[in-house]
């Protein structure tokens, strides 16, 4: 299937079952593009229907971004959150046009997301969590700073997610990915957390876990 004219660039693998198919987006990390995650895509369930979208802002040497991190002499490496902000937006959007253009249901929506794209999958799915089923949060953390002002009144008991970090993240400290079951458990999140001995990567025994994760959820 040939992907449909849409606001952000996206790679298509439809569901074996056609209509209705329960959905997974997957955002890629700083720098990459939406071949990267989509090369699990073959290894996991068939009966999703899976979209892997580029982000919109273009690197001056290679790849894309969801938004800019800018490295500072005096502040050190920091996040740009109001361009952070703009692409949740802007995902959220995608997310609405895709439902409409795919054979897929609305309402089972998974987002997996890898380092900058876990950030960005944590906002969106704490911001909406009317919107999203599951988060699949690899190698990233929470920035309260770009989650919609609220989201602490939202109802997220429909909401699942598992996330996971590799212990010697060269990238993302693991303290950063550590304080996320404490935020999640304050908003009543149901999730799962592990570490793997690896650095800022998926590694295979990562992969099988999140993929068995998701296999239970897509029986509910």
């Amino acid at each position: 299937m040939s992907p449909a004219p849409l606001s952000l660039t996206h790679l298509v693998r439809p569901a074996k079952n056609g209509e209705k198919a329960p959905v997974l987006f997957m955002l890629h990390g700083y720098g990459s593009n939406e071949e990267d995650l989509f090369s699990f895509a073959n290894e996991l369930p068939e009966e999703l229907f899976i979209i892997s979208v580029r982000a919109p802002y273009n690197l001056e040497f290679f790849g894309y971004a969801w938004y800019a991190i800018n490295f500072d002499a005096q502040y050190g490496k920091w996040s740009d959150d109001v361009q952070a902000i703009e692409s949740r937006e802007k995902v959220v959007n995608f997310i609405d046009e895709a439902c409409e253009a795919y054979p897929v249901d609305p309402n089972d929506i998974t987002l997996l997301g890898f380092s900058q794209g876990t950030v960005l999958s944590f906002a969106i799915a704490l911001s909406y969590p009317e919107k999203i089923k599951n988060v699949i949060a690899l190698s990233g953390y929470v920035n309260e700073a770009i989650l919609k002002d609220g989201y602490g009144e939202k109802d997220f008991s429909d909401l699942q997610v598992y996330t996971s970090h590799g212990q010697v993240d060269q990238v993302i400290p693991l303290e950063w990915a550590q304080q996320s079951p404490e935020f999640l458990n304050a908003l009543g999140i149901a999730h799962t957390y592990e570490e793997f001995p690896v650095g800022h990567g998926v590694s295979p025994q990562n992969f099988y876990s999140f993929k068995k994760w998701l296999e239970k959820r897509l029986l509910n």
